[in-house]
């Protein structure tokens, strides 16, 4: 079939550059595209794994079967009411563009997500946020090709059942669909969003009134300040969740650590800084062949020798172990694994989380 590859370099293909494999790769650029690769693979008897941006999975160092890479583009203005506005993007657009596109155009609400990579297909599927907006404040709708079936189906902001950095489709429905658009409402009215701790400190000093791009912009500076380029240093940004703990379980790890860094989630919640209880292991900075927690993140790992994705997640592991015995609470990886058999307690769900 034309433009199938067979023992397809995925490493260019991953920001945490991990040496990988695909038995077949294929980059679909149509609906159709991706319909007749899922017919292949059923014919040749071959598990499909989606990689999109390769911005927030860990690649396995061979993947049997065919990785499909959907790079589906156009962004398009469907209707707006009433100052609110509905903006449809294929899945393979590019998430920053998106952002700077929809500001370029007055379309507000997104401000806060800038600078996260990845693309726009895999927003709603880790429910990305940063800086006190998560995906699903601006969500609509996505269609979605069911690979059993071949049919396109749409599904609403319900039915992604979205949570922090969750929806249904890393839990009941992985594997089951493939996002082709993604549907956000938008609006044409500003309303700037600059309570969350670190983006209210960086514009403490500004002079004059904030504007949407000056919120892009400062977001923009943050991250650069924190986070390393994957290009220069590979990493998969955040590696690890913030926990969510039920009240009763805070208080009680506050009794037992003061000073430890939470943030309200909900009347019945808080979000625990899973950096601040790396660092509190003394794990800022530590290397380990190659293998590092950045100097200037302790949520992200670097991996500066492009070592394999087995080494990675034992690093991660010995974090894991360390919090664990210290705070009781085990840290739950944020990137997906792709192309593993079987998985080790890196994938474990978070103790103590309600």
């Amino acid at each position: 079939m034309f433009g199938l590859e067979s023992e397809k370099d995925l490493q260019s293909l991953n920001t945490l550059a991990v040496p990988a494999v695909a038995a077949y790769y294929y980059r679909a650029q149509s609906i159709g595209d991706i319909c007749e690769m899922l017919t292949w693979a059923e014919r040749h008897q071959q598990p499909v794994f989606v990689l999109g941006g390769g911005s927030n999975v860990i690649l396995n160092e061979r993947v049997e079967g065919l990785v499909l890479s959907p790079d589906l583009k156009g962004v398009e203005l469907i209707d707006e009411q009433n100052n609110e506005v509905l903006i449809k993007s294929g899945a393979g657009e590019n998430w920053h563009e998106f952002v700077d596109h929809c500001l370029q155009n007055g379309y507000y609400g997104v401000e806060n997500l800038a600078l996260i990579p990845g693309t726009v297909g895999a927003a709603p599927i880790q429910n990305i946020g940063a800086y006190g907006v998560n995906v699903e404040d601006v969500f609509e709708t996505l269609e979605a090709i069911n690979c059993e079936t071949k049919q396109l189906e749409s599904f609403s902001k319900a039915d992604c059942a979205f949570a922090y950095r969750d929806s249904v489709f890393k839990n009941t429905l992985k594997g089951n669909y493939i996002i082709t658009s993604v549907t956000f409402r938008l609006s044409r009215l500003i309303a700037i969003k600059v309570e969350y701790p670190a983006l209210k400190k960086a514009l403490v000093d500004f002079d004059g009134t904030v504007t949407p791009r000056d919120v892009f912009n400062t977001v923009v500076d943050v991250r650069q300040s924190k986070l390393p380029e994957v290009k220069e240093i590979p990493n998969v940004g955040s590696f690890f969740k913030n926990p969510i703990l039920a009240n009763e379980a805070y208080y009680d790890l506050e009794r037992e650590h003061s000073g430890i860094v939470s943030y309200m989630l909900d009347r019945n919640h808080r979000k625990l800084a899973a950096a601040w209880l790396i660092e509190s292991c003394g794990w800022k900075g530590e290397v380990s062949e190659g293998i590092c927690v950045y100097e200037h993140q302790a949520l992200v790992i670097t991996n500066h020798k492009r070592q394999s994705a087995k080494q990675v997640l034992d690093f991660a592991a010995k974090i894991q172990a360390s919090v664990k015995q210290k705070f009781g609470v085990m840290l739950e990886i944020e990137p997906q694994c792709l192309g593993f058999c079987h998985l080790n307690n890196t994938t474990a769900q978070t103790a103590r989380r309600a």
